[in-house]
């Protein structure tokens, strides 16, 4: 786990962070091709410049975000961006966890990507990458 991401989890209260900690080694061993770093104040996972997930900790718990989600057709990744097509789901416990699952979005997550990287140079528009 890099330093900055670390740091983010440490900040968080013991709960939240041992949520923070699973959500990113899990990733991490997931996407080891991946490039992790702080962006927009939390940590999220790039694969060729492209987000790919991250989390964040907001009011209603720990938001595991993907940000080509919605074509997962998960149920439990179950709220839904309403611009774009990100798809989350909120921890605020670790059994709530199901590893499983986790895996097996962070699969889809490779194979399943719209490309958010040009989305400026497109103004706006999303095209499917795969």
């Amino acid at each position: 786990m890099i330093e900055e991401i670390k740091t983010y989890n440490e900040k968080q209260i013991k709960e939240d962070e041992e949520i923070c900690n699973l959500l990113a080694n899990t990733i991490n061993n997931n996407l080891k091709e991946a490039e992790s770093k702080i962006w927009h104040a939390h940590p999220v996972w790039f694969l060729d410049g492209n987000p790919i997930v991250g989390y964040s900790k907001q009011k209603k718990g720990i938001r595991l975000m993907f940000w080509s989600g919605v074509d997962f057709e998960e149920a439990n990744l179950n709220v839904k961006g309403e611009k774009f097509k990100d798809a989350s789901i909120f921890y605020n416990q670790i059994s709530e966890i199901d590893t499983n699952d986790l895996n097996r979005w962070l699969i889809k997550s490779k194979e399943i990507q719209w490309d958010y990287k040009n989305i400026v140079k497109r103004k706006g528009q999303l095209e499917r990458l795969f």
